[in-house]
């Protein structure tokens, strides 16, 4: 299969992967005949790029990071939780949110098996969902890889969950925001802006109520949008002000935003994105953090289609932990637009005249 732009696939074509609703139903199946219809439909739910079957790429399959039962089981208890709260109006001050504790321990539990499982911790999100589901979707990644950065710090069992409930929930503050805040393109006004900031309190004042969830898993809400700088919110911590946890959180976060498609802009690559996160290091980001966090993100994870400089479109094939952005690619178009017969590899750490110009 081949991961590629929504706007390069032609009516004809099958889906490789399935494309998942807000609480991780299947909305089009993996083997689905695409027509032109189907196309323009997903275009029309923000959806820009697929997972596409290919002969030239049969026998590529990006893992992912935990079991599609585990991303349904889990998608589905983040809907219920956030959509119940998003419609409950608040009582005396206080939200009410019956075994929310109980719940999100089972889910992140069955996340953390899946990652423990793993054979190593480099890691690609390969959910492709509607835009209206990013809430959710958004939740989940964020708690995936703040599990892989707790488990590559060491963290003992009680740390790994505190840190996985805090980072299931931290944005749970944003069911008290209005939808049609949430789903606004445009700039914010001021006031608009100090209502959207006061989602970090709120989701601490809901999680700090659960009589069976840490505080410090609360702290995840309460200080994701702190900087290592001093520049964030609510209370201009810095530094080792700031929780690990919370660090942790907000640096996932911040990926997952940015390798999201999203009402205001386009999504960026993981490449792109990892970029933006060293170029903050020590300005919005834990330097030290950034590098622990990066060393397990595939920047070309496999079946990612790529311009070469030569001209050639390739898929990636393989990633090399100890040279992550120069992985195997498999050719399957030459410069002159023919596919390969029969299509071959190239191993870029070994082609040091030839690197990727970006995905296609």
């Amino acid at each position: 299969m081949r991961k590629t732009n929504i706007h390069s696939v032609a009516p004809g074509e099958k889906l490789a992967r399935p494309i998942l609703q807000e609480n991780g139903n299947v909305l089009l199946g993996a083997g689905v005949e695409l027509n032109q219809r189907f196309i323009d439909r997903l275009m029309g739910l923000g959806i820009d790029v697929l997972f596409v079957d290919d002969p030239l790429t049969e026998g590529l399959e990006p893992t992912s990071a935990i079991q599609d039962d585990t991303r349904k089981r889990a998608s589905d208890a983040i809907y219920k939780t956030m959509s119940t709260l998003r419609d409950q109006p608040v009582m005396k001050g206080r939200t009410i949110a019956p075994e929310l504790g109980r719940t999100f321990r089972k889910v992140f539990g069955d996340i953390l098996q899946d990652l423990v499982g793993r054979e190593e911790l480099m890691v690609n999100l390969t959910n492709i969902h509607v835009a209206d589901s990013y809430l959710f979707h958004h939740s989940l990644n964020v708690a995936i890889l703040a599990g892989i950065m707790g488990l590559a710090k060491g963290y003992n069992r009680n740390q790994l969950e505190e840190l996985g409930m805090g980072a299931l929930l931290f944005d749970v503050g944003m069911t008290r925001i209005p939808k049609e805040l949430l789903q606004k393109s445009g700039v914010y006004t001021k006031d608009e802006r100090a209502q959207m900031e006061r989602h970090t309190e709120e989701g601490f004042n809901i999680i700090r109520a659960q009589h069976d969830i840490s505080l410090l898993s609360a702290h995840c809400a309460l200080q994701h949008h702190e900087r290592y700088n001093g520049s964030g919110y609510p209370r201009r911590l810095q530094r080792d002000e700031i929780h690990e946890y919370a660090q942790i959180v907000s640096i996932a976060d911040v990926y997952d935003a940015l390798t999201s498609t999203r009402p205001h802009r386009k999504r960026f690559t993981p490449s792109e994105a990892i970029e933006f996160l060293f170029a903050a290091g020590n300005t919005y980001f834990d330097l030290d953090m950034i590098k622990v966090f990066c060393r397990h993100i595939s920047i070309y994870p496999v079946s990612t289609t790529v311009l070469l400089n030569t001209g050639q479109i390739a898929v990636v094939a393989l990633n090399n932990p100890l040279a992550v952005h120069r992985p195997i690619v498999r050719i399957i178009r030459e410069r002159d637009g023919t596919p390969p017969s029969p299509a071959y590899q190239i191993d870029l750490k070994d082609e040091q005249s030839l690197m990727i110009v970006k995905e296609v």
